[in-house]
């Protein structure tokens, strides 16, 4: 068999397609491979170039291979889809990553490590956690306002409706709907009591990085920006130059919320 030198795959959560090209272009393996035998077949395979689309899992399966010895590109799916020739599938999108991957001008995504990843997984659940306390607290003011029971906005208001909501007393709301409010009142506390300790756990990264807390010198970003940058861009980039200068605040800002939110990062 002739000598693979580049591949695309085209990972997903049970087969995954490879596209195997020679050092000339022509193809060599074109196939479907289940998740269990992934790691199996790369092992037989003499160091090769492996390009992957920068998405779920890749950075894992970008772990995985380099492991093995392999040379490992990972790109963001925007830039990989010029090289899509017909209709898309698994085997035109491994085509299209083998194609890209080979580009001189191609712009890669560095390879996060599990640090990094889990710090990122720290923010997002933090901010799915925030989201959900937002959700609970609109829900209880909707269902209290069908009774004429209103408060201020603010978090005050939201105490005032739930000790009115545990008060047997207040006659203006009947049973079912307090024992309701009062269980959305015990899922707002636990997820305050959450959002807290997610909060802590960021504190804590934060003074074990040495790049976050230079980070946290510039004005206008704190712990929760300063960890979501170094979890979200290769540290090579934070130069000291760009560290040291006290204008780029605002741009590290909307650098880290784009950073944080994205699917492929």
């Amino acid at each position: 068999m002739r000598t693979i030198t580049t591949i695309g795959l085209d990972i997903a959560k049970s087969v995954f397609q490879i596209h195997a090209v020679d050092a000339v272009g022509q193809v060599v393996i074109r196939r479907q491979l289940k998740r269990r035998y992934v790691l199996a077949f790369f092992q037989k395979l003499p160091s090769c170039l492996i390009g992957m689309e920068a998405c779920a899992s890749s950075h894992h399966w970008s772990r995985e291979l380099q492991a093995l010895g392999h040379v490992v590109r990972l790109m963001p799916p925007a830039y990989v889809k010029p090289y899509v020739k017909r209709h898309k599938n698994d085997a035109t999108d491994a085509e299209a990553i083998c194609e890209a991957v080979t580009r001189p001008n191609m712009r890669f995504v560095a390879t996060k490590t599990p640090e990094q990843q889990s710090c990122l997984t720290l923010h997002r659940t933090r901010h799915l956690f925030i989201r959900q306390q937002t959700s609970v607290i609109n829900a209880t003011r909707a269902h209290l306002a069908e009774f004429g029971i209103v408060a201020p906005v603010g978090r005050h208001g939201v105490e005032q409706l739930l000790t009115i909501a545990a008060d047997a007393n207040d006659k203006r709301l009947p049973e079912v709907a307090r024992a309701c409010v009062t269980a959305l009142g015990a899922q707002l506390r636990m997820l305050k009591a959450q959002i807290l300790e997610f909060d802590r756990m960021i504190r804590a990264w934060h003074r074990s990085s040495e790049a976050s807390r230079r980070l946290d010198d510039i004005p206008g970003v704190g712990p929760a920006l300063a960890t979501a940058l170094v979890a979200s861009i290769q540290l090579a980039r934070l130069s000291a130059k760009k560290l040291s200068s006290t204008s780029c605040g605002q741009n590290n800002y909307a650098l880290a919320r784009r950073a944080a939110s994205q699917k492929w990062a």
